[in-house]
């Protein structure tokens, strides 16, 4: 008999993938949140498909808020984290700009389930969920600020409108609905990084080619997940 990373016996051989209890648990908890939604999914389903007792997911998790929190938190702080790291770098803003965004883009269509398809439960204008809301809240600002310093490097002369400097972070969570729209056609399909950053980048008014900067981000990328390592 296996057990779980806190030592109590599996009902099961390990059937979800992870490297511990509570990142088999999120994974079960993903899956049936995205496939089967959040209110018809009990604690006791989420247990069985990971193949552990009921009491092993509590040593982990409250209750299936608490699974939803880190769900949700997860897919905003690896793009809050690089928005941070890029907002040091020496790189143009327009640069900065579509690195932000390809980075989003890129984790929100290849992560295993479809998770920013939760962002509209009502369950999330709760109070409970207030962290995560500001979270995403933070990840908006600097969105909004990088398009910002890009419209500025585009068209230093004309006068800033903060409703299009908001446009970039809009236009990447359509990866959400893509995906949803791809994955009920029965396609593996994802929306494709590189397009989501061309668009952005010319709501702000870029009308050149964008080789360069796809060219410098792909080096940042490659840098910074050389440095996460």
């Amino acid at each position: 008999m296996t057990t779980t990373g806190a030592g109590r016996p599996r009902l099961s051989t390990r059937k979800r993938p992870g490297a511990t209890a509570r990142d088999e648990i999120l994974d079960a908890a993903a899956e049936l949140f995205t496939t089967g939604g959040f209110t018809s999914t009990s604690t006791r389903m989420i247990a069985d498909a990971v193949g552990i007792r009921q009491a092993s997911l509590y040593h982990h998790f409250a209750n299936k808020d608490d699974l939803l929190t880190a769900l949700l938190v997860g897919t905003v702080t690896s793009p809050l984290t690089f928005a941070e790291d890029m907002r040091e770098s020496p790189e143009p803003a327009a640069v900065r700009m579509y690195a932000l965004t390809w980075f989003d883009a890129q984790q929100l269509a290849n992560s295993r389930w479809n998770l920013g398809a939760l962002y509209l439960l009502p369950e999330l204008r709760t109070e409970r969920f207030e962290p995560f809301r500001a979270q995403r809240g933070t990840l908006m600002d600097l969105y909004t600020a990088f398009a910002r310093d890009a419209l500025v490097q585009i068209n230093p002369d004309a006068e800033l409108d903060l409703r299009i400097a908001q446009l970039p972070f809009r236009l990447v969570e359509t990866v959400i609905n893509t995906r949803s729209d791809a994955e009920a056609e029965g396609s593996s399909a994802s929306p494709s990084p590189e397009v989501i950053a061309d668009a952005s980048i010319r709501i702000l008014g870029w009308t050149g080619s964008t080789t360069e900067l796809a060219s410098r981000t792909t080096a940042l990328l490659d840098e910074y997940s050389g440095g996460q390592r």
